[in-house]
């Protein structure tokens, strides 16, 4: 089940990134993510399977660029492979072209999840080594909405 993000949800998404670090996320990444939570969120979602969360992600808005941006994707390394990443992605996407009013969704990830987002559609435009942390490069990619 895919639902939105609630404050209480904040401990159980704190363990997620954590379960994450290194593989996936710097452990500096978890204050970012902590600071995101609780300033920056404008549209976010957890997935909860049999009471346990096991995913989310979120969406942020750039107006004056017409873009929407795919922000904090984050599942639980016992879950991922299982489809649960696709689908929250999916989901996100559908909202953002259901606004009607966004020309391209914006993600920025690593080099870990860059595959990921090219089977989802999303173009690379960038890269910038070292960016997120020492050894996670910036990979910016984006997809047109038709």
């Amino acid at each position: 089940m895919i639902r939105a993000y609630t404050s209480t949800d904040k401990p159980a998404l704190l363990e997620l990134i954590r379960l994450n670090t290194p593989t996936y996320f710097a452990k500096e990444e978890t204050t970012d993510f902590s600071n995101y939570l609780d300033n920056e969120l404008e549209g976010y979602f957890v997935v909860v399977q049999d009471g346990i969360t096991v995913g989310c992600g979120g969406i942020n808005y750039e107006p004056n660029n017409s873009a929407a941006v795919i922000s904090w994707d984050i599942i639980h390394p016992d879950y991922q492979g299982k489809g649960i990443g696709k689908e929250l992605l999916q989901f996100r996407i559908t909202k953002i072209k259901e606004m009607n009013k966004y020309s391209q969704i914006i993600v920025r990830t690593a080099q870990f999840t860059f595959d990921f987002y090219k089977k989802a559609g999303f173009k690379l435009i960038e890269t910038k080594k070292d960016y997120w942390a020492k050894g996670i490069d910036l990979f910016y990619m984006t997809m047109k909405i038709t």
